[in-house]
């Protein structure tokens, strides 16, 4: 009684597990591996399920008839294949057949063996018939034991093996070898034939390879060395007796351990695109950055021209004003402007500031379109260089792949969506655009169509920034003549001239901050314009950061699960 309950208790355990696969298998969008988890938790209480797989005419139905001993043809034998249907032979009080699918039908028998294990015969798997192979492979999964039938005399068909390969790899399942017919053939080239599908078990990687020769004709006609009696001793040792539950919770343990590991084996190609990934978008976000760095810097050097030429200009005018508005030739442009030989001092005053504007305009102007012209290729080289970082991305997680088939094929198509983005973001001009720039950029388009994006961009800064420096020397010249009006002969020259070099700084600290600040802000909005290309792609990182570490997480707590069921499951099986 305690060791039922121990078996209740052990498949419960197996069946939090399994739901925990099955968590895992919606997580990751693959249907298959859902289809048969839910397929592993719906046959939990099923008894322990021999498969029988083989080559059509290979004596798996004959074989099956006599390991039952059972007097009537269980399963039929026929000179042609029959269907494409799998018959699960099970026990029951009477006999009865009933139709679960179109390719799978369930049999019940009164026979004894039938009370510990249930029988699967499956469609033979070089059969023309279609889906043979295909529903043979999907019941493969939630097996307990594998009896490949061989023909005695020529176990090694080529796609006999090519399934035995699927099985064992794919499923890790327990396999023994059965050569029936074996009285068609003379003992020594059987012990070969025996001897030979040992030895390719051994190469597949097998550690222990069972192999029965056997005879389902001498067994059902009672005769001596039919090689029934090895079978039903392996049987009664490994399986019935007791212990085919815990076989059956092992059985079930080791296939839910076989599709973990498959995801834990897919999940390092989905980790190792991720990381490509992460770092193919950090490299993104070095050149934006180091981009912006190297504009800032043409910026600054900019700037320092514009001030240096500024600085320059209106020394010599400062000069010029000093000199002027000395007393002597105050008081002589007064006197000889009564009579008309000369300026007066207004007059000499709206000329010189008329000239030093003229002057200051024209200067810095130049130096502007000069330095922008840097600004502009920086601009135009953040975008090339990101676009080609797009173009040259590494993928390695295909839309092909076993696992991970769906988030490869999101990934492509986000991919391929940022490629057509990007593209048509570098060929559209108005994305070059600063905010409050378009009306500036508008009226030049007519001029400039079909120009580079370095000289579209050139223009519009300079007509932006062309816009700021009027506008500062402007208020300069406004302020000095503010400054200057009334004066008279001899009166405040210090304070005057101090006041001029007031404003002079003045002008010089707004060229300074507004140019700094109109162009810095627009590398600014050309980066942030085009680091929004890369929306859906980040979030496509975000996302799988969170679920890799949710997938590893789940699984590290499953393969604990499976490890401590697996132990508790031995050592009872140990007990009986």
């Amino acid at each position: 009684m305690l060791q039922t309950n121990l078996t209740q208790e052990d498949k419960s355990s197996i069946l939090s597990a399994l739901e925990r696969l099955q968590h895992i298998t919606v997580k990751i969008g693959h249907s298959e591996m859902q289809e048969r988890v839910a397929d592993l938790i719906a046959r939990i209480n099923d008894p322990f399920m021999f498969v029988i797989v083989g080559e059509v005419k290979a004596g798996k139905s004959s074989f099956i008839n006599a390991l039952l001993g059972s007097e009537k043809e269980i399963c039929k034998v026929a000179p042609s294949p029959m269907t494409d249907t799998i018959q699960q032979i099970v026990y029951g009080p009477q006999e009865s057949i009933t139709e679960i699918g179109p390719h799978l039908k369930r049999i019940t028998q009164p026979v004894d063996i039938l009370k510990d294990i249930a029988i699967v015969d499956t469609p033979g798997t070089n059969t023309i018939i279609e889906y043979h192979q295909e529903i043979t492979e999907q019941f493969v999964p939630v097996s307990d034991l594998i009896i490949f039938v061989f023909e005695s005399k020529n176990p090694y068909r080529e796609s006999a093996w090519k399934f035995f390969d699927f099985i064992n790899d794919e499923w890790r399942k327990k396999i023994i070898f059965v050569l029936q017919q074996k009285d068609l053939m003379n003992e020594s080239d059987l012990a070969i034939n025996v001897n030979g599908v040992k030895e390719y078990g051994i190469k597949k990687g097998m550690v222990n390879v069972p192999v029965f020769a056997v005879s389902a004709k001498m067994e059902q006609e009672k005769k001596e060395n039919s090689g029934f009696d090895s079978i039903h001793e392996y049987i009664n040792e490994s399986i019935t007796g007791g212990k085919a539950p815990f076989q059956k919770l092992l059985s079930n343990l080791n296939t839910a351990q076989t599709i973990n590991l498959k995801i834990e084996d897919g999940l390092k190609d989905r980790k190792r695109q991720f990381e490509i990934d992460k770092r193919f978008r950090g490299e993104v976000q070095e050149v934006l950055d180091g981009q912006e760095e190297k504009t800032k810097n043409h910026i600054i050097i900019l700037v320092e021209n514009l001030i240096s030429k500024y600085d320059k200009i209106t020394a010599k005018y400062f000069k010029e004003l000093e000199t002027g508005f000395g007393f002597v030739n105050v008081l002589k442009r007064s006197f000889s402007s009564i009579f008309g030989s000369t300026q007066n001092v207004k007059q000499w005053l709206d000329d010189l500031f008329k000239s030093m504007e003229l002057e200051l305009n024209g200067a810095l102007r130049d130096k502007l379109q000069n330095g922008v012209i840097d600004i502009a290729e920086d601009i135009q080289d953040m975008a090339k260089l990101v676009d080609a970082k797009i173009k040259t991305s590494e993928t390695v997680l295909k839309d092909n792949h076993d696992i991970f088939a769906n988030i490869a094929e999101r990934r492509a198509n986000i991919l391929r969506d940022l490629q057509q983005a990007f593209t048509d973001f570098m060929k559209n001009n108005e994305n070059f655009y600063a905010e409050g720039m378009q009306s500036e950029g508008k009226k030049l388009l007519p001029n400039i169509a079909k120009g580079s994006t370095a000289a579209i961009v050139g223009i519009i800064l300079t007509a932006v920034t062309n816009t700021a420096l009027l506008d500062i020397t402007g208020g300069i010249m406004t302020a000095l003549g503010l400054i200057f009006a009334g004066i008279t002969v001899g009166s405040r020259k210090r304070k005057i001239l101090s006041q001029f070099e007031e404003e002079v700084d003045k002008g010089r600290q707004k060229i300074e901050e507004e140019v700094t600040e109109k162009l810095v802000d627009y590398t600014k909005n050309i980066k942030f314009k085009i680091d929004q290309n890369f929306h859906d792609f980040d979030m496509l990182l975000e996302d799988e950061q969170k679920t890799i570490d949710w997938i590893e997480n789940e699984q590290h707590v499953l393969t604990s699960e499976i490890k401590n069921i697996e132990v508790q499951v031995k050592k009872e099986l140990e007990l009986r």
